[in-house]
């Protein structure tokens, strides 16, 4: 679901921003506004951006193979942080820059009509992008707050898109106020002052992308919930009695890596433990699809060895409170 409702979001927001990008050079041109300038730049380097990432998609589809057994799925992380490293440079830091020399020497803005115009239908060509976006993340991010949800998503598309929709639509409000009062007052420095807004804003937004995006790459853990479902599809307690540790790790968005140290009956053959293994693989796929790579280890279960394992707090009945089962955090 998050593949196909982020590709769906990322052509929409590609086709927006061409279109937008057409528009605001087309007013820079007749109109000589910096703001114009930095929001027609933002927007190529946002369809660059999209494009990147409907790149590392399909690159992260291949098939694992020899070198790579684990898959391409991290690809999209990759593009991902690509996406926060254009956005600072291409978008931030020439706004920034576009602004300070704006603010240094001011001009009066020629043909404002343009702009004006321009903006306002940027500001409804990216609500439909936004909007095209919100809905597809609102399918699968569940009882989460979007603070939430763009700290935790596993699946990078979607969070990108929101975020650079949403510094869109709040850069071209500050475009539009730039321009209004340079036609109001007739000092062209408000137009610099709009440009620089914009640039302080594409760079906060590359700086949390670039923070959200470098905890994926480093690996990042089940959520608690999937992580409780794996440990309770584990335990059957007859031929698998407990759990004495587990880690987890996203492999990719829709890839899971399981790795457990698992309790089993003292008394039970050799053959009889590898039945119960393959049977408890079954089980986490079932309740857990994108548990694709589950090593299990069997092992004698007390107390004692699950305290003195990797997860002190992993007991037959589910991880502590406060932590995954895993023994990693939650969040980014």
């Amino acid at each position: 679901m998050s593949t196909e409702g982020g590709t769906k979001a990322l052509v929409a927001a590609l086709s927006a921003n061409l279109a937008i990008a057409a528009g605001k050079f087309t007013a820079f041109a007749f109109t000589g506004s910096s703001s114009m300038l930095a929001e027609g730049v933002h927007s190529v380097a946002d369809s660059g951006n999209q494009v990147l990432l409907l790149v590392g998609g399909k690159r992260a589809a291949r098939a694992a193979d020899q070198e790579h057994p684990f898959g391409y799925g991290r690809e999209r992380y990759i593009y991902g942080f690509l996406v926060a490293i254009v956005l600072f440079t291409v978008g931030g830091l020439f706004a920034c820059f576009e602004g300070y020399e704006k603010i240094r020497e001011p001009h009066e803005l020629e043909g404002w009509p343009w702009a004006v115009g321009v903006l306002v239908f940027a500001i409804l060509m990216e609500g439909w992008s936004f909007r095209t976006a919100y809905r597809e993340a609102s399918a699968i991010r569940g009882a989460q707050s979007w603070p939430e949800y763009i700290r935790r998503a596993k699946a990078p598309e979607l969070p990108v898109v929101l975020l650079e929709d949403t510094g869109a639509l709040i850069g071209l409000v500050l475009a539009l106020f730039g321009v209004g009062l340079t036609v109001l007052t007739g000092n062209g420095i408000w137009d610099g002052i709009g440009t620089l807004s914009i640039g302080v804003l594409l760079v906060v937004i590359a700086v949390v992308l670039a923070l959200e995006t470098k905890s994926l790459l480093i690996g990042e853990s089940a959520d608690k919930t999937v992580v409780r479902q794996i440990r309770d599809a584990l335990v059957d307690h007859d031929s698998v009695t407990g759990v004495i540790h587990m880690r987890t790790l996203h492999l990719g968005p829709e890839e899971l890596l399981v790795a457990a140290k698992i309790g089993v009956n003292a008394e039970d053959s050799a053959a009889q433990v590898a039945q119960a293994i393959d049977a408890a693989e079954v089980r986490v796929r079932r309740a857990v699809p994108i548990a694709r790579v589950i090593y299990l280890e069997p092992d004698i279960y007390s107390e004692e060895k699950a305290a003195a394992g990797p997860d002190p707090e992993a007991t037959p009945g589910g991880p502590g409170p406060d932590r995954h089962a895993d023994g990693e955090t939650d969040g980014h």
